[in-house]
């Protein structure tokens, strides 16, 4: 079995359907096929790719693994945050020697399953003031954006102040138009929040309810997403 001095032999994996941008435990099981103990350093990951094994998200969260002697087995939890947007995929587990090798570099395969990630489901909230009203579109896109995925969802501000009110200078990013734009630098106004998640509050812009985008949840500003408001 042993293929060296590191070398991993998998059992199996147990995932439920995942869905788009959600974090689920997968039970996997291996053993030290190697003839070194697996100590400090040693970990399991995954990588998503497409049906081609071309990397679509290359080394996803980290797993530290328990103390293993050669021919030791064991199951293991295991995070497993699905993609965005949901679709076909191969998820493939992987171990890691911090800062060495992953040990499918030194001839142990990776342990792949086809995954069809499915549409994140949920029933988002927005609590949107008085005097701010969505546009005709507004419901339908922001539920397609949650369905790909992402945990919070935020979008433009039509202002409606007419020539005797110019629109606010603080809402200048926020004009309507561009599609989505990843690592959107200013604060989410609005936004549409799935259940569970928690944003921190910021000062109001321009008198709207403001919000730092989540760390740990994918999060999505999309210009097309329109609210409207005025004075």
């Amino acid at each position: 079995m042993s293929k060296g001095p590191l070398a991993v032999h998998w059992e199996g994996v147990a995932l439920d359907p995942p869905q788009a941008g959600v974090t689920s435990v997968a039970h996997v099981g291996l053993v030290n096929a190697g003839d070194v103990t697996w100590g400090d350093g040693i970990l399991i990951a995954y990588h998503w790719l497409d049906d081609r094994d071309n990397p679509i998200v290359w080394d996803g969260i980290r797993t530290t693994l328990p103390p293993l002697e050669p021919g030791m087995s064991a199951t293991i939890e295991v995070p497993v945050r699905a993609p965005i947007p949901p679709g076909p995929y191969r998820l493939a587990f992987d171990i890691v020697a911090e800062h060495r090798a992953w040990l499918s570099e030194l001839g142990s395969p990776m342990l792949a399953r086809d995954v069809d990630v499915l549409p994140r489901v949920a029933e988002p909230r927005a609590d949107l003031p008085a005097g701010v009203t969505p546009a005709p579109d507004w419901q339908e896109r922001t539920r397609a954006a949650h369905a790909d995925g992402y945990a919070v969802v935020a979008g433009a501000i039509d202002w409606r102040g007419g020539r005797l009110q110019r629109r606010p200078h603080a809402l200048d990013p926020y004009r309507p138009g561009p599609g989505r734009i990843p690592g959107f630098a200013w604060p989410l106004l609005c936004p549409s929040v799935l259940p569970g998640i928690e944003l921190e509050p910021l000062a109001p812009v321009a008198g709207l309810p403001a919000f730092a985008a989540p760390i740990d949840e994918p999060w999505v500003y999309d210009g097309r997403i329109v609210l409207r408001t005025g004075p």
